[in-house]
């Protein structure tokens, strides 16, 4: 049987996160292919329907990178990012989502290995969960064995 390889949505941050995808490329860092990069100007403006449009359309996890808190180039953005999150999270439960399913996470420009190791993390993560499955308006989680 074929080890079961999830589709991971990744928000990134245009002045930051982006850029830690583009350092990791430039160390020659690999990060899992199944990561799909969606570059956003700023993590505050990931909207809760593009998180749950990313897990109609065959997202088993879902990624929203930014800059670090205070570093944010248009000041508060990734604040705003952090306290969608949290309403994110509890949403994306009421649905039927497991919630190790959605991370936020900071990355500067600088920052490839951090960018590598947190797409990683993400990735095995949702391969232990499982495909995500959704059918109508219900989510059935599928074990993986």
């Amino acid at each position: 049987m074929a080890r079961f390889e999830p589709n991971i949505v990744a928000f990134v941050c245009n002045w930051c996160s982006y850029g830690g995808a583009d350092s990791a490329g430039g160390l020659k860092l690999s990060y899992p292919a199944n990561v799909r990069l969606v570059r956003v100007m700023c993590s505050g403006r990931v909207d809760p329907e593009h998180v749950v449009k990313a897990f109609r359309e065959g997202a088993d996890g879902v990624m929203v990178m930014g800059c670090h808190p205070g570093d944010c180039h248009y000041r508060n953005g990734n604040h705003k990012a952090l306290r969608r999150f949290r309403l994110f999270e509890r949403m994306i439960t009421q649905f039927g989502i497991d919630k190790r399913r959605f991370e936020l996470e900071w990355v500067a420009a600088g920052e490839g290995k951090r960018f590598q190791d947190v797409t990683t993390s993400m990735t095995e993560r949702v391969r232990e969960l499982g495909p995500l499955e959704i059918t109508g308006n219900v989510v059935e989680e599928t074990t993986h064995a």
